[in-house]
């Protein structure tokens, strides 16, 4: 068993979610999960590119399914992959859709467990990340 398996199961199930989104946003996404903390294989990712509504669909569903997923991160609150993941959910009950999906919130989510106060943990993480860091903005001003 390793530290990843006994660290998931202290708490259950391990945590399980599908990362869906834009070109290669999920593989990008899930590549620096695991850089950073190793815990890449807590997600499987979706592309739309190239896909038709239905297809996403399809391919959405199949992720959540094999991967046995509780959760479906997106990065647009109404783009193609979370209108797919919304409809995805209405078909699997207790699927959560979390949308604006960035690094610190897949981070928290794969390191801290399963749940609903672990999303909610994770997207407090995800929306505590955006910052402007002052300097001289676009237009010239400071």
């Amino acid at each position: 068993m390793t530290s990843n398996e006994r660290a998931a199961g202290a708490e259950g199930a391990a945590p399980r979610g599908v990362v869906a989104g834009h070109g290669e946003f999920a593989a990008g996404m899930i590549s620096a999960v695991q850089q950073i903390s190793g815990r890449g294989e807590v997600f499987r990712g979706v592309t739309n590119a190239g896909l038709d509504p239905v297809a996403l669909l399809a391919a959405l569903d199949a992720a959540v399914q094999s991967h046995r997923a509780r959760v479906v991160f997106t990065d647009l609150p109404a783009g193609s992959c979370t209108i797919a993941a919304r409809r995805c959910a209405h078909a699997r009950p207790g699927l959560a859709v979390v949308t604006g999906a960035n690094l610190p919130m897949l981070l928290e989510y794969a390191l801290a467990g399963t749940g609903t106060l672990a999303l909610e943990r994770a997207a407090e993480r995800g929306r505590g990340a955006i910052v402007v860091a002052p300097g001289v903005g676009v237009d010239g001003a400071s």
